[in-house]
């Protein structure tokens, strides 16, 4: 865990009592979802998890049962974004909170639980296209994980799988959307000429979610994960540099101005990202934070490389458009 800590507690969600919970898993669409067992045990140090009821790839990177999920589809996608609750309690309130602010959605069926591994679940589309899961009691083996090539672990438990970053046209309708539906709090800005990013937390994690603003387009940039022991990410570098070039860095060790995590960025088989980090910051007490805003993006590194050029910035698609709002079960 980080030794960077800024004194920030855990934050409350609407009506003031906490709801969300962390961001529990991502499912994504590919043709090349095979290539995510080499990508995701060999570069990530994440657990083959078997197989989905489509033949998609699982992949976990803790004792949950799965945190990441690749389907078999002829693009790459995104496919949903999975939040958790705490509890039943929490839950209900969610769904409480959904109901009460308009939000039409989908109680989750019998197959639909027994897909996710979920006690319950409900699910919306959101104004992109953005298929949002919201569930409870996701199935976890304790003491189980096992990292094929041996990484310490991941900062998850609390603090969730990691943070997405996702492109909205209007990043004033996108802060409005986000903070009212899932209750999600400012932590930071960063702005300057190449960007206009607004970050959010829902628990200890400096930020589970990150809006950027890319008119006429949405999607998401990047998945980032934390590993516990530094060493683990410069063994992955090691890794990469000593492999076939299929998955390069497409930005350089560095570390960021807003929450200090020290990482690289690395391609992966479908388009996303993957940002590979360790030391971000650990907020414990929300009174005390104060949102600041940045005007460069990390303190040093962070350099786009050749590599960077050459490959799309994300699962990125135009508003509106026949590729988005992927909302049947996958």
């Amino acid at each position: 865990m980080s030794g960077h800590n800024r004194c920030v507690r855990l934050v409350e969600g609407p009506g003031g009592d906490s709801m969300i919970h962390s961001l529990s898993y991502v499912g994504f669409g590919s043709p090349n979802f095979e290539e995510w067992i080499g990508f995701g045990t060999n570069i990530l140090g994440a657990e083959y998890a078997g197989r989905g009821a489509d033949d998609a790839v699982r992949l976990r990177i803790d004792d949950l049962n799965y945190r990441l999920a690749i389907h078999p589809a002829d693009q790459d996608e995104i496919r949903y974004i999975g939040w958790a609750t705490a509890n039943e309690v929490k839950f209900n309130a969610f769904v409480e909170h959904l109901t009460s602010i308009g939000v039409e959605f989908e109680k989750g069926k019998p197959d639909e639980l027994e897909e996710r591994q979920v006690a319950d679940l409900v699910w919306w589309t959101d104004p992109w296209g953005h298929r949002h899961e919201v569930i409870w009691g996701k199935k976890a083996n304790p003491t189980s994980f096992n990292s094929p090539r041996g990484v310490s672990g991941f900062v998850t438990g609390a603090q969730g799988l990691g943070h997405v970053v996702i492109f909205v046209p209007d990043l004033a309708a996108g802060d409005e959307y986000y903070t009212k539906v899932l209750g999600l709090r400012l932590s930071d800005r960063i702005v300057f000429d190449r960007f206009n990013i607004r970050f959010y937390h829902v628990n200890g994690r400096h930020h589970t979610l990150a809006l950027g603003e890319m008119p006429g387009m949405t999607g998401m940039n990047h998945l980032m994960l934390e590993v516990q022991d530094f060493n683990d990410v410069g063994k992955a570098i090691d890794i990469i540099n000593q492999g076939d070039g299929k998955y390069p860095v497409v930005l350089t060790m560095g570390r960021h101005s807003n929450d200090l995590m020290t990482s690289f960025y690395v391609d992966t088989p479908s388009s996303v990202k993957i940002e590979y980090g360790y030391g971000g910051y650990t907020i414990r007490d929300d009174d005390e934070w104060v949102v600041q805003t940045f005007t460069s993006n990390s303190i040093w590194g962070h350099e786009p490389t050749d590599a960077m050029h050459k490959s799309p910035p994300g699962i990125v698609y135009p508003v509106g458009s026949a590729d988005q709002g992927v909302t049947a079960l996958a």
